[in-house]
Formats: C-alpha cells, sequence, structure tokens
C-alpha cells in the first residue's frame, strides 16, 4: 500500500470515528447555501440574510428523523416568541419593565412540551423582535421567520442529500464497554482467588468507576438507533445496524449481571463480615464461572491449550453447572440454605441466556 493510500485510509478510518467532523460539513454546507438564497431573495428578506443560517445550523444538527421534528419545533418556537414580543410591545413602552415581562413569559411557554429543548429559542426570539424589530415589527417578524423556515428547510435537504449515520463511533463505545467489562470480570476473578472477600470501599468505587462507560455506551447507540429510522443509508448497512443492536441487548443486559455479581460480592463476601456466603470452599468455583464469562464475552472463538477450537460459551456453561452443582453439595453437606451463593448462579445464568440467545 502507497503512502497516499495509507493516509486516504487512516483519515477516513478518522472520519468514521469522529462524526463531529460530519455534523460539521452538513453544518456549514447548509449555512453557506442559506445564506446565498437569502441574499439572493427579495427585500426585506435580503436585509436580515444571517436568520437563514440559523435555520440550516439547527436543522443539520441531529440525525435526520430529529431535523425534521425541531425544525419545526424551532420555528413554532420562533413564532410563539415574535408573539409575545409584539404583544407586549402594543401594551408597553421599550425599557426594562417590557424586558422582564417579555423574557418571565417566554421562559414559561419554553417549558411546553411540545416544543422539546428547541423551547430554549422562545426567549431568544422574543427578546431580538423586541429590541431589534422596534418600528418595523410585521416586517422583522416576517422576515425572520421566514429566512429560518428557509434556512431549515435547507438543511434538512442536505441531511437528505448526506444523512448522519454513526455506526463506527457506536461499535467503539461498545467495544469500550465489553472491555471494561471483561477486565472487572477477570479482576473479580483474580481478588477472589488471590485476596478472598473482597474490600468493600475497592469495589464499590470500581462498580461505579463502570457506570460512566456503561452510559456512554447506551447514549451512542441510542444516536445511531435514532438516526437510523427513515435513513437511506441504513438500508445499505442494515446487517451492521442489526448486529450492533444485538450487541447492545447482550452487553447491556451483561453490565446489569455483572453490576449485581459485584453487589452481591460486596454485601455477602466482604472484608468485615463473618459469615460469608461463599467462603474458601465455593469461593474458587466462582471465580473460574467468571473467568468463563469473560472469556465468552471477549471472543466468539477461542484457541484452546490443545490447539483445539474450543467454544467459550459452552464453557462458561459448564462452569455455571459446576457451580451449581458444587452449591447444592454444600448445601447437602453443611445443612445451610446457602441462598446467597444459588443466587449468583442464578444471576450468571441471566448472563449465559442474554450470550447465547
Amino acid at each position: 500500500m502507497t503512502a497516499a493510500r495509507r493516509l486516504a485510509s487512516a483519515l477516513h478510518r478518522a472520519w468514521l470515528r469522529h462524526p463531529r467532523w460530519s455534523l460539521a460539513l452538513r453544518g456549514a454546507l447548509a449555512a453557506a447555501l442559506a445564506w446565498v438564497v437569502a441574499v439572493l431573495a427579495p427585500a426585506p428578506f435580503s436585509e436580515y440574510p444571517y436568520y437563514a443560517p440559523l435555520g440550516a445550523v439547527v436543522a443539520t444538527a441531529g440525525t435526520l428523523a430529529r431535523s425534521a421534528r425541531e425544525s419545526l419545533q424551532t420555528v413554532g418556537s420562533l413564532l410563539l416568541g415574535a408573539g409575545i414580543a409584539l404583544a407586549a410591545d402594543a401594551v408597553l413602552e421599550p425599557g426594562a419593565l417590557s424586558v422582564a415581562l417579555v423574557v418571565g413569559v417566554a421562559l414559561l411557554c419554553a417549558g411546553w412540551r411540545v416544543l422539546g429543548d428547541m423551547g430554549v429559542w422562545v426567549a431568544n426570539s422574543a427578546l431580538f423582535v423586541l429590541v431589534l424589530g422596534q418600528g418595523q415589527d410585521a416586517e422583522y417578524v416576517g422576515a425572520f421567520a421566514g429566512l429560518v423556515v428557509v434556512g431549515a428547510a435547507i438543511g434538512m435537504a442536505v441531511n437528505l442529500v448526506l444523512p448522519p449515520l454513526p455506526i463506527t463511533p457506536s461499535d467503539l463505545a461498545l467495544g469500550a464497554l465489553r472491555d471494561a467489562l471483561v477486565v472487572q470480570l477477570d479482576d473479580l476473578a483474580g481478588w477472589l482467588d488471590d485476596e478472598g472477600p473482597l474490600d468493600a470501599d475497592e469495589w464499590e468505587r470500581r462498580r461505579h468507576a463502570l457506570h460512566p462507560t456503561i452510559e456512554g455506551a447506551r447514549a451512542t447507540v441510542a444516536r445511531a438507533r435514532e438516526a437510523s429510522r427513515g435513513n437511506p443509508r441504513a438500508r445499505r448497512h442494515g446487517e451492521r445496524v442489526r448486529s450492533q443492536a444485538r450487541r447492545a441487548e447482550v452487553l447491556g443486559t451483561t453490565a446489569e449481571v455483572v453490576d449485581e455479581v459485584v453487589r452481591l460480592l460486596v454485601g455477602w463476601e466482604g472484608t468485615g463480615r463473618d459469615d460469608v456466603a461463599l467462603g474458601p470452599r465455593l469461593r474458587p468455583e466462582l471465580a473460574t464461572a467468571l473467568r468463563s464469562f469473560a472469556r465468552a464475552l471477549r471472543d466468539p472463538e477461542h484457541a484452546g491449550d490443545d490447539g483445539a477450537a474450543e467454544d467459550p460459551g459452552a464453557d462458561f456453561a459448564r462452569s455455571l453447572d459446576r457451580l451449581r452443582d458444587v452449591v447444592r453439595d454444600a448445601r447437602t453437606r453443611s445443612g445451610d440454605d446457602h441462598l446467597v451463593a444459588g443466587a449468583f448462579v442464578v444471576v450468571l445464568r441471566r448472563g449465559q441466556d442474554v450470550l447465547t440467545g
């Protein structure tokens, strides 16, 4: 591969990893087109060309499905804000009182559910019309709202031609989550083997430290899922989109399983307890099951020590069966119920089900 091709490949990978770059390109293109259209429009629209790029940026800031909804919400917010300003201007002289009244009413209306996140434009619009539209209210409002509508239409058209579909960032986020869960499982197993009972404070910190990775992956996958709605590119990448949805389901359930395992271990196998749930006999079996879980999560196939292909999912199932049998035997020998030890089997079985489902 030549240096030029390697550079092009590296740039393409970077482009896919950072959807903000394509967002910037779409926004810049839509804003420039909206500006040109506004400048060429007849008066009074051409006197306020900067409002057209505003509508374009709003429309290109989200996914294809969201851009249409948010454009309508933005236009509705602008018109509502303009109406509030016109009503205040009709009964009050310009000044602090009129500004306070307009902003107060606009902020109340901004919480209207139908406007969604675009409700923030109600107050902006009201202030623009109140302060900048003095003496030419009707003309200013018409140009302001009209240009934003035109800009939003151009932005939606650009999104339709260049629809965003951030699959690669979602893949990366899911990969990071999988790696974090594998590390957590391996560390838990190693701690049970080498250290015995868990240090509650240490593992509570680790448990909470995993939450940002979980939430980040969920948010990224949710954005990709939303971007695929009505997106023509989603049809070309249908298998990848479906595979990603499956991975998200598996890792989401796995994260819940790992969190519950840590919570049970901290609560019932902590260093401060005299009546631990597992003890020296059951701890190694749980550690083995956790390592098998980590392997099944990490690799669809795993080479065994003898070079033969080994199914990590089957190995995980066997380790769970072994843990169940050992818990049953301990219950029979001691006469204790070992309910918490059994709970580990139930929780981990849920992880096995989602991996093989």
